[in-house]
């Protein structure tokens, strides 16, 4: 069986509060969109993983295998083969790894007739990263918690067209999350995807990520200028980068540089 883990993109990131736990309270919209990867899997007499397209960091264990040994330990799996072909940036704040892994789950619920709610998929994905329950529910959606609390929102991009721009860049969440100082947003997300025309957005949706971001790495502030600059109604940076993204009315004429990676499209 395969599947295509898809990617996302946040509009507006606020960073409310640190816990005592070391993560942090947030509030985003998760919007998906359909940059993706492949997944397969099939029966063999050991499980183990194979990888094609990018090239994955040396971590430790992949978080797809995570997947499978998570719920391995609740029910009686046989050993698989999964092959992952990688083509969603890592580092790039689209959540690929965490739609792999959510994915994954969805995948071995259904092949093998586990009888998984989809509450209780949600649990378990929560357990392997903070985002990877959005990816079993996949449609926009306001969150908070870590990430995991999701919230109805009435709003839609289905006539925009959107652009994203991987500028070969790899920020890990540490790194994006060692200059920043939570604080309370003026303007909270839902208020404007909800009463603000897309064409008030920018000002009003924002992501505390950019800021110290930008100051490290300017080609961000850059692109976000240059999508802007062709037409863009918004841009901004998807989660902790270094994706930018930009919302046209209709598809503009872009160019970059060779080594960047380009996805346009919807969901």
């Amino acid at each position: 069986m395969i599947v295509f883990p898809n990617a996302k993109i946040n509009l507006g990131l606020n960073i409310l509060r640190k816990r005592s736990d070391g993560y942090h309270e947030l509030e985003t919209c998760f919007y998906p969109v359909l940059w993706r990867d492949a997944l397969e899997i099939i029966d063999s007499d050991k499980t183990h993983i194979t990888t094609t397209g990018i090239e994955l960091p040396d971590e430790g264990e992949n978080i797809v295998l995570k997947a499978f040994h998570l719920l391995k330990k609740d029910f009686d799996l046989p050993p698989i083969r999964i092959h992952l072909h990688k083509s969603i940036p890592i580092g790039a704040g689209l959540g690929g790894g965490s739609a792999d892994a959510a994915f994954m789950l969805k995948l071995l619920n259904e092949k093998y007739m586990l009888g998984i709610t989809h509450n209780d998929l949600l649990k378990y994905a929560t357990r392997l990263g903070a985002d990877c329950a959005f990816f079993l529910e996949n449609r926009p959606l306001l969150a908070s918690g870590i990430g995991e609390r999701f919230s109805e929102l009435k709003f839609s991009l289905d006539e925009k067209h959107i652009v994203l721009v991987y500028p070969n860049i790899h920020i890990s969440t540490k790194e994006a999350y060692s200059n920043i100082v939570p604080k309370n947003p003026s303007v909270r997300i839902k208020d404007v995807l909800e009463n603000h025309p897309i064409e008030n957005w920018e000002g009003l949706l924002t992501n505390d990520f950019e800021a110290p971001l930008f100051k490290k790495y300017p080609i961000l502030k850059n692109l976000k200028e240059q999508l802007y600059d062709s037409g863009g109604v918004y841009a901004s940076m998807s989660g902790s980068g270094s994706c930018m993204f930009g919302i046209f009315d209709r598809m503009p004429a872009l160019s970059f540089p060779d080594d960047f990676k380009i996805w346009a499209g919807g969901f």
